[in-house]
């Protein structure tokens, strides 16, 4: 046994995950309750028979928008059936709980959407919003749940990750970022927050907004923006670290970048000085948001990754090549955060035999079954984890149901 896998074992000798998943009105399922073993589950079932769904809701149970990345009302059943015992979400909406292990100590942990109503004179608005509850405690924010539990997902949507837009890779890489740093979701749903109002304001007012309530919030909006660039640039860095030193005997090196007028100022100026010009910038912007011009900033920032042996850029690469390039960032993501956090992050793999060849796909279970954690995966076909039939847990999906093999 090298060194790596030795100090990992040493690690995960107590191992966390998740005991205990019950779901309402989440997705298909009225009431699901499960308890999967801490070792990797293998779901299979037809297309559309719920699969995914069972993985969208433990990536709920971590701060964020789940993997889908769905909006709250778009995951409640059409209707709704019966409430939950462990957390009641109420007025039409959804709840996911849990009993989490973590080193050998047990969490309570669960996330609801609710309708949140507001009416005056004039008119009655509602909206969703999303609670969390830990150990009893309601009123605790999505950050605190980073503390109880982490997951790392790779999804189908996911594969063209490298040829599209910024945004996804922005939030791959933040997601990254919160099982090192828990603030960092506070952080950026604060920035998304601050910037809506900015931009509104501007908009709204046709460029004839109070100007020190604009100053305030770009005092605001560079302080944290700092700070968000800031954790990414670590991020990178400790990942690209780890790499080079750690480098996957099957899938491919990869380099990693963060590109972005803040992030690359960072690398030669202190962050006050930093936060000075990203405030000045922002002030000087403000006229683009008349013309629907696109805004220099954190909220523009791309992740760019690089196929090391190649010297080739992801979105270069064929499919194939980009599949395992996400894998590899996946496993040193994972390694990196046993070694350093103490605590093994659970794997949400949808689908993930797609573009692998055989080989590579055997690579990956080996890998995983190295890691000893807990991982979903899923697939319609349970033939093709022959080689984890002694180890795995296996759950058949169909009609709203969930069956052990």
């Amino acid at each position: 046994m090298d060194s790596l896998a030795k100090d990992i074992k040493e690690v995960v000798a107590l191992k966390s995950g998740v005991t205990r998943l019950t779901l309402t009105d989440f997705r298909n399922y009225a009431f699901l309750r499960i308890s999967p073993d801490l070792r990797p589950i293998i779901i299979t079932g037809e297309n559309g028979s719920g699969k995914t769904n069972i993985l969208e809701a433990v990536s709920f149970l971590t701060p964020g928008r789940g993997l889908r990345s769905a909006k709250l009302a778009d995951i409640k059943r059409f209707t709704p059936a019966v409430i939950c015992e462990d957390y009641a979400p109420g007025n039409g909406g959804w709840a996911v709980s849990a009993l989490v292990t973590k080193n050998g100590e047990e969490f309570e942990i669960g996330t609801a959407v609710e309708k949140n109503s507001k009416e005056n004179a004039e008119e009655s608005r509602s909206s969703d919003r999303r609670i969390v509850k830990i150990n009893g405690q309601k009123g605790v924010s999505q950050a605190e749940l980073g503390q109880y539990i982490s997951a790392i997902w790779l999804t189908p949507q996911m594969d063209r990750l490298f040829r599209g837009g910024s945004q996804p890779r922005r939030s791959f890489l933040d997601r990254l970022v919160y099982a090192f740093d828990t603030e960092h979701a506070k952080r950026t749903s604060t920035f998304e927050h601050l910037y809506k109002q900015w931009y509104q304001l501007i908009k709204n007012s046709n460029g004839r907004a109070d100007p020190h309530w604009l100053e305030s919030l770009e005092d605001s909006m560079a302080a944290v923006g700092v700070a968000i660039a800031a954790a990414r640039r670590e991020q990178i860095a400790r990942l690209n670290r780890f790499i080079e030193t750690t480098p996957d005997d099957v899938f491919p090196d990869v380099q990693l970048e963060l590109s972005g007028t803040v992030e690359q100022l960072l690398d030669t100026l202190p962050a006050v000085e930093v936060e000075d010009y990203y405030r000045h910038k922002l002030a000087g912007e403000r006229k683009n948001v008349l013309y629907n011009d696109g805004i220099d900033g954190v909220n523009r920032s791309d992740f760019k990754v690089y196929y090391k042996k190649k010297r080739m850029p992801a979105e270069l690469c064929s499919t194939g090549e980009q599949k395992s390039l996400l894998i590899s960032i996946i496993l040193a993501q994972t390694k990196c955060q046993i070694l350093n956090q103490g605590f093994a992050p659970i794997l949400l793999l949808d689908e993930v035999c797609a573009h692998l060849d055989d080989g590579k796909r055997e690579a990956l279970l080996a890998k995983i079954r190295g890691l000893d954690l807990q991982a979903f995966i899923t697939a319609t076909d349970p033939e093709l984890f022959a080689s984890f039939n002694d180890y795995a847990e296996f759950w058949e999906v169909k009609n709203n149901t969930v069956t052990c093999r």
